[in-house]
């Protein structure tokens, strides 16, 4: 089992390796922590076992006989919550149900082979190829971003309404790498968005396209994690607000864009710009958590119309609004978690069987959660078999809207997380990472700067999902591979940078 002083002496070579001098990057990227470097050999190395998994899974070669024997040293094991392992499930073939299954299927089930391969090659190969194999590739990764920020190839077309995004997936990677562009390029995107940007308030997803929220979240978070008071002072927040309240709806949602659609997307982006920007007010908030709760399905998750069913990502946005605005406990928690944890449960014939306990223990940490957060049966005003969970804190009463998302990263949890944080690690790193830099959504896709973002931020809270105090950097234990793999941490609600929310919130507090 790896210890903590492997790590230990892991981190001090990648250090000493690290004072060398940075190679010069394509935009002059400002190294504030700069990374191991890697040599060629290195890299062939484990380019080559990359593509020995590709070529297994899909020649179906794959067997249990190259996993490891229980007890033996994987940084699987190096995770906070240990169990005992044993065999990897082959998932079945294809061709094997080639005639009962949908395209959909087929294709779900060639992605789960050729995961298989990759992580039966990781168990399989020597101990020093596993360290190469789950190393952020840091250098690789800020080369790829950065290119994307000086000319984007004609395939790009396709995301000419979504610009501002591509400056927020970018700029934001780049920022959990520790890094950050030169003062010039920081100007030319201000520059950029303030053409973007409406005069009657909100950002285009170009200069002269009509104000969506969804590119107005995406312009302001660019904008704070760029993080100077040029960037910070260039967002006009009186217009923000008749903007926002433009896109108000009777039912209390919010609609995207003028005769846009009303959906729980739309809630969350114009509640985190309100409340990021210090300007979220009663009249936003009205009947925003009634709508909210019509969204929740009898699976627990959210989804993002009344009637439609539950999806993860509407459920993010549906739990984070809630929270924003003070009014999560309208929400039945306990079945939002075990919908969770029944998602998790899926992919356990994927990945490595020691997942099992660890999803036991998942459960029970969630049982322990409901009743340390007071969960109980209660009435919503809808149906009198919700839940409600008792999460008001008297010492909310009198707090401005806006300040919930600073005071949630403050409080403390007895709980963990309810995810194996070290194997989403693992399989961010094995099949998400791509080593000429960039990520991808999973195996057989191709790299861009959307999934380079969200793995990078799904990275980020997997690392810090055991730390009690949000300015407190983890033990070894929870960060897999060696530990300069650590990124910056994220604020969870916002997706932004936190030390760079920290400073926005401090310069729009004052306004």
């Amino acid at each position: 089992m790896r210890s903590s002083s492997f790590y230990a002496s892991y981190q001090t070579q990648h250090q000493a390796k690290g004072k060398a001098k940075a190679r010069l990057m394509p935009l002059r990227i400002a190294h504030r922590r700069s990374a191991a470097p890697k040599t060629k050999d290195r890299r062939t190395r484990a380019t080559t076992t990359r593509r020995e998994a590709r070529r297994e899974a899909a020649a179906g070669r794959c067997s249990s006989s190259g996993l490891p024997r229980s007890g033996s040293s994987t940084p699987m094991e190096s995770s906070p919550t240990r169990s005992s392992s044993s065999s990897l499930s082959l998932p079945p073939s294809p061709s094997d149900r080639q005639g009962r299954l949908t395209t959909t299927q087929l294709e779900q089930l060639r992605v789960e082979q050729e995961v298989y391969g990759i992580y039966r090659l990781f168990h399989g190969v020597a101990p020093h190829t596993r360290s190469f194999m789950v190393e952020l590739w840091r250098d690789k990764h800020i080369e790829f971003l950065a290119r994307g920020l000086k000319q984007l190839g004609p395939s790009y077309h396709v995301l000419d309404a979504n610009r501002p995004w591509l400056c927020y997936w970018i700029i934001h990677s780049i920022t959990l790498m520790g890094e950050s562009v030169n003062s010039e390029l920081e100007d030319n995107v201000v520059q950029f968005l303030s053409h973007c940007e409406d005069k009657n308030g909100g950002y285009g997803g170009g200069p002269g396209q009509m104000p969506h929220l969804a590119t107005t979240y995406a312009a302001v978070n660019t904008l704070i994690t760029l993080g100077s008071e040029m960037s910070l002072s260039s967002i006009h927040r009186e217009n923000m607000l008749k903007f926002l309240l433009q896109m108000k709806d009777s039912s209390g949602a919010f609609r995207m864009h003028n005769g846009g659609e009303i959906d729980v997307r739309a809630c969350y982006t114009a509640i985190s710009v309100a409340s990021i920007l210090n300007v979220l007010d009663d009249e936003l908030v009205t009947d925003l958590g009634n709508y909210i709760l019509s969204c929740q399905t009898y699976e627990g998750g959210i989804a993002g119309e009344p009637g439609s069913e539950a999806h993860g990502g509407y459920t993010f946005c549906g739990l984070a609004t809630m929270i924003l605005i003070n009014e999560v406990d309208k929400l039945d928690l306990p079945s939002l978690v075990g919908g969770v944890l029944a998602l998790a449960q899926r992919l356990l014939p994927i990945v490595h069987k020691q997942l099992e306990s660890s999803f036991i223990s998942g459960v029970q940490a969630s049982a322990e959660c409901k009743k340390s957060c007071n969960f109980t049966a209660g009435e919503t005003g809808q149906d009198e078999n919700l839940c409600r969970a008792g999460t008001s804190h008297p010492d909310n009463e009198g707090e401005k809207l806006s300040d919930f998302g600073f005071s949630s990263i403050g409080r403390q949890t007895e709980c963990g997380p309810l995810f194996h944080s070290i194997a989403l690690q693992q399989y961010i790193l094995l099949c998400s990472q791509v080593l000429e830099g960039g990520f991808r959504d999973k195996p057989g896709k191709q790299r861009d700067f959307y999934h380079s973002c969200y793995c990078l931020s799904g990275l980020s809270v997997s690392q810090y999902s055991w730390s009690k105090d949000d300015g407190e950097p983890p033990l070894t234990s929870a960060v897999l591979g060696p530990y300069t793999n650590l990124l910056e941490p994220v604020h969870p609600l916002y997706n932004v940078v936190l030390h760079k929310y920290y400073k926005s919130h401090e310069f729009f507090s004052t306004l």
